[in-house]
């Protein structure tokens, strides 16, 4: 179960890449439009991100 964006929540501050123990977090984007990107394969599910975020746009979600 990765962790999912929410892309209308996250403003791009980069909390959770600097954060995350595995480094499969990283920012996508420029001004406005600037938010976080997780790299589904490299994540462990851990939490921290979603611990980390507080706008709670990360949380974590079965991908099919």
């Amino acid at each position: 179960m990765p962790a999912v964006v929410d892309l209308e929540k996250c403003d791009g501050c980069g909390s959770c890449v600097e954060e995350c123990p595995v480094e499969c977090i990283s920012l996508e984007g420029e001004g406005d439009e600037k938010h976080a990107v997780v790299n589904a394969e490299e994540c462990t599910d851990c939490e921290t991100c979603v611990d980390t975020c507080e706008k709670g746009a990360i949380s974590m979600m079965e991908v099919e």
